[in-house]
This record gives C-alpha cells, structure tokens and sequence, in this order.
C-alpha cells in the first residue's frame, strides 16, 4: 500500500525533471553560439546586450502573471503549452538576418521560457514536503543544471561539425519531444491554490511585505545584474585570447556540472543548517572567483576558476530556492515562484545593456569585475534583512535517498 501512495509523485519528480533537463539542454547548447552569431550579423557590443537581453525582457513581463495563473488555473496545461512553443520559436532563429530579427527571436523564446522553468519549479514545491525543501530543490537542480552543463560542449561541437544551424534544429526536436512526455505522462492534479481557494490568499504585495523574501528577491535582483549574462560574454572574452567554441563549452561545462553535481549535498545541507550562513558562504566564493577571472589568459586557469564559481552558486542555490518554497505554501507556489524567477530575470534584463556598454567602452574584462562587485553588494543587502531571522531550521530524522515520500 505504501509503494502505490509513494509511485505517483516519484513519476512526477521525474517527469518534471527530464522536462527541465531537455529545456535547459537547449538552452546550453545555443549560449556559446549566440555571441558568434550575433557578430557575424554585424551586431555590436551594445546590439549584443540588446540580443541577450530581450529574452530576459520577455520572462520578466510574462513569468509573474503566468506564475498567478498556473496557481488558478493548472500547471500541466501551461507547462505543455510552453514547451511546444518553445520548439516552435527555436526554429526562428534560422531565419533571423540581422540584429533585430534575432532580438525578437529572443523575445518569443523568452515568453515559452516563462511558461516552462518556473512552473516546473513551482510544482516541485507543490509536491515537496516540509521539512525537505532544500533536498527536493538540490535532487531537481542537477537535473536543471546538468542540462545545461551539458549543452554548452554539445552546441560547441554541432557548431564545429554540422554549422551553427544545426544547433537550432536540435534545440527544437528536444523541446517538441519533451512536449509529448510531458502530455503522456504528467497528470493535472489540481494546485494548492486551486484546492484550498479559501485559505490560500494570493498576493504579490503580501509576498513582498515578508522581510526574508523582500531580501531574498533584492538579493537575487542584485546578483542577476551582476552575472546575468556574464556566461555569454564569458565566451567573448575566451574567444581574444584564441580559445575555440569547443574549449569555451567545456569551460561552460565544467561551470554547471559542479553547480549541478553539487546541488545534492548542498540541497540536504539547506535543510539542516542556517540558509542565511550558506547564502552568504556561496555568495563570498562567487566574488573571489569572478574577481580573478580578468586576470588569466589561460584555458586551464579559467577552467578551474569557473569550477569554483559553480561550487560557490552551487551553495547559495538550494537556500535561496528553499526559503522561496516555504513561503510559496501560504501566498501560491506559482505566485512566489513567478517573483523569485521575476527578480532574477529582471537583473538579466539590465546586465547584457551594462555588460555590453562595458564592454564596448573600457573592454571585457570589466564585465567580471562589475558581476563581482554587484554580488557582493547583493549579499549585504539579504544579511541586513535576514540577520534577525532564524532561518535555521527544526532537524527531523528522515532518511529517504530520493523525493519519493
């Protein structure tokens, strides 16, 4: 009896997880493409923050009110919706020719992003116990971040061999058949929301109004603005000292396998130590490795500093995702997961045009500089909000291996 009660939400996590595996595959494969792309259309440094940003644009307009209705209305139905879309408008980037058809290529991908990442999210925390957040958000993180530690030597190599094409074609057959998975195997169970109408009070400014999600969504704004596209200058900045697309994936690679390979440890962690200690731990490994990026011109060397980038987000990730968890039970997991991923994509939106402009003024390098400087700021600013709360949490003896309760 115990083995049917515990099947259906072990299918979910995996469903949900193979699905945000296929979209953040997909995603890595085109990020070393993209800057080479853009310039081969004659894009600029400030055309290029435009490209880059105008997907976060779209994310950041759209996720929170997607988020709001995917508590009223249903996850699975805007889940599948947006994975065909995204199939859909990945193929538009073939027809792009100049630097404005590529933007509103970004555009549309960031409107089926918002309908995809964040409501998966959002139904993990659905179905993840008390008690258990940060391990539920770490096992489902390696699925996301592997993904996409994946894609970047992946896009890299199908570039090398077939033409960059190519990459866009592989994109959208991942998405089209994570859209049949998804329509076959993920039920519509109603959301929280939409079983508990009556003690469940949606409301954004209510969210805002709690001090720790104040400073959490502050702390994420900040730190997207910082790195919010430092991956994709990462590759332009390799690229001077005449490193390959193939090498600039794995140094892309080797960044979000340890971010990923790491989500397990560090997601149990979130769940039995102060999430503040463990933000502020990553957030401090963050800075000091972003400060030492401009310094190498070697392969090797920025290999191994975007290894320890990935470990210092790697601690902060499970925390952060933890906290906004907790508090999504009482306003809408979709609610609060539209806001925590809205904060995020608002920084990305505001980092390419400065990184650009950087860029294009006193040169690339600045760009790491500015990402580490930003992210220390935005750790002060969530330690003056959360110093005063306890955000330790009760340790219960549990001993699942996996999300299977």
């Amino acid at each position: 009896m115990q083995k049917s009660n515990t099947l259906p939400k072990r299918r979910k996590f995996f469903v949900l997880a193979l699905s945000a595996f296929a979209v953040m595959l997909g995603m890595g494969i085109i990020a070393p493409l993209m800057p080479l792309y853009a310039e081969n259309m004659g894009a600029s440094g400030i055309w290029l923050g435009v490209i880059f940003a105008s997907y976060s644009v779209s994310r950041l307009l759209f996720v929170p009110l997607i988020g709001k209705m995917s508590d009223r209305k249903g996850r699975k139905v805007i889940i599948a919706t947006g994975l065909f879309l995204y199939s859909l408008f990945s193929l538009s980037y073939v027809f792009a020719y100049n630097p404005l058809t590529l933007s509103i290529a970004r555009f549309l991908q960031g409107l089926a992003s918002a309908m995809t990442l964040p409501i998966i999210m959002a139904l993990i925390g659905d179905i993840s116990p008390k008690g258990k957040e940060g391990r539920y958000m770490g096992y489902f993180n390696v699925a996301r971040f592997f993904g996409m530690g994946l894609g970047p030597m992946l896009g890299g190599s199908l570039n090398d061999l077939y033409g960059i094409d190519t990459a866009f074609y592989v994109l959208s057959a991942l998405t089209a058949l994570t859209f049949v998975f998804v329509i076959i195997f993920l039920d519509n169970e109603p959301t929280p929301f939409q079983k508990q109408k009556a003690n469940t009070k949606q409301s954004y400014k209510k969210i805002w109004n709690i001090k720790i999600m104040r400073g959490l969504l502050i702390f994420r704004f900040v730190s997207a603005l910082g790195r919010g596209s430092l991956m994709s200058f990462l590759a332009v900045y390799a690229f001077t000292f005449g490193i390959s697309a193939f090498q600039v994936g794995v140094i892309l690679m080797a960044n979000i396998i340890s971010l990923s390979v790491l989500q397990i440890p560090f997601g149990k962690m979130a769940d039995r130590v102060s999430k503040m200690k463990m933000i502020i731990v990553g957030g401090g490994i963050t800075v000091i490795s972003l400060a030492l990026m401009p310094l190498t011109g070697n392969f090797y060397v920025l290999l191994a500093l975007n290894i320890l980038w990935g470990t210092g987000r790697a601690i902060g990730i499970p925390a952060t995702s933890a906290i906004n968890t907790i508090e999504g039970r009482k306003y809408g997991m979709g609610s609060a997961m539209g806001l925590f991923m809205g904060a995020l994509y608002g920084g990305m939106v505001i980092s390419p045009l400065v990184s650009g402009i950087l860029m294009q003024t006193i040169g690339v390098k600045y760009i790491f500089y500015f990402s580490g400087f930003a992210t220390l700021i935005g750790i002060f600013i969530f330690y003056s909000y959360a110093r005063n709360i306890n955000l330790k949490p009760v340790i219960k003896k549990e001993k699942p291996v996996l999300p299977n309760d």
